[in-house]
């Protein structure tokens, strides 16, 4: 089999989003010898969607902590929800951002990477709700996604389904936090290369040390 990246992130996860040109790098970098898969972790259950409010005194601190790390910035119509919470309708959780994923990487798989960090974009920096429909209209034409096929898959219970079979398997590969990185080598062989925001030289000589190990050629 050819080895497999695995890649466990949540379109809400802030880090994920610092993290994300990262793997589009390394996706990039090793295109030519590994596959590259993305799944949803399920951060925010449906059952459990929360308003901002909830969660904006954290992130109003942890956010920093992020840009200082990862160099990426989040944008100023993203942080109006979190500094002005009450003012915000924002309503959050996984469930649609990952359906959504789980269209785009049947459609156009080779884009999967790209789409996740378009889709962290589309929140953390343009600050649009990934819990409205319209969210994903402006990704559509870039992605060569026709909108009706699109929207008629974000609103069935098929691919809700694939979407929470992502979170069940995120679980069953003991990402409990995010982001991480695996490598399938073999069938029951997976190497642990990243948990949190790893940066792109510590990433790639983890995946040339294991490709080494395991006799496959690298980069």
């Amino acid at each position: 089999m050819q080895p497999v990246v695995y890649y466990c992130y949540d379109a809400y996860c802030g880090w994920c989003y610092g993290f994300s040109p990262v793997i589009k790098k390394i996706a990039t970098a090793f295109k030519d010898k590994l596959s590259f898969e993305v799944l949803s972790g399920g951060m925010i259950p449906k059952e459990n969607a929360r308003p901002i409010s909830a969660i904006a005194g954290y992130i109003s601190e942890a956010y920093h902590r992020v840009e200082e790390t990862t160099g990426m910035k989040f944008g100023e119509d993203y942080l109006w929800h979190i500094f002005n919470p009450d003012k915000s309708d924002w309503y959050q959780h996984s469930e649609k951002s990952a359906t959504a994923l789980c269209i785009v990487k049947e459609i156009q798989p080779e884009q999967q990477v790209a789409f996740a960090a378009d889709l962290q974009y589309a929140l953390h920096y343009e600050g649009r709700d990934l819990t409205d429909d319209e969210a994903y209209r402006h990704l559509l034409e870039k992605y060569v996604i026709p909108e009706e096929e699109f929207y008629t898959k974000l609103n069935s219970e098929e691919y809700k389904e694939k979407a929470h079979y992502e979170f069940a398997l995120c679980k069953q590969l003991q990402a409990t936090s995010f982001p991480q990185v695996l490598l399938q080598v073999a069938d029951q062989k997976f190497y642990l290369l990243a948990k949190g925001y790893t940066d792109y030289e510590t990433l790639k000589k983890r995946i040339q040390t294991v490709l080494a190990e395991t006799q496959i050629t690298s980069v």
